[in-house]
């Protein structure tokens, strides 16, 4: 009996020593953090994806990946809306500049398309601000 009380006790000892999902998901979370502050947003997300299919259960590091998720989500959106905008506005002028009916209906095909992409990435960016007011 005394064999099996002290071999628990060690296996017990073993167990404790090992490091929780947390701390090894811990040098991810640094490169995660290393990105992010660098700008290089779609890189983050990809690495957040890795996080999240190689430690399930870094519980605590995971939820600081989501807050960090939607921030790169939400600046990527915020610099494609800026994007967006330019591109549309330009192509608005030129379509009302435009006097080949040909040329005038073009334009005004790619004026629909970016405003509809306009209009898409606003409501992104609204879903990903209710969403960290939750």
């Amino acid at each position: 009996m005394k064999k099996y009380f002290v071999f628990f006790c060690a296996l017990a000892g073993f167990a404790a020593c090992e490091p929780s999902a947390d701390e090894k998901a811990a040098p991810v979370m640094q490169v995660i953090d290393s990105l992010y502050q660098n700008g290089e947003y779609q890189k983050t997300l990809n690495t957040i994806r890795e996080l999240r299919a190689n430690y399930p259960d870094a519980v605590e590091s995971r939820k600081r990946a989501l807050k960090i998720w939607q921030e790169a989500s939400l600046k990527m959106a915020q610099e494609d809306i800026a994007r967006t905008d330019s591109a549309l506005q330009a192509t608005t002028r030129a379509f009302e500049a435009a006097t080949n009916i040909g040329k005038r209906n073009l334009l005004g095909v790619k004026r629909d398309s970016l405003q509809v992409r306009y209009d898409a990435l606003c409501g992104t960016v609204r879903m990903i601000h209710k969403r960290q007011k939750e």
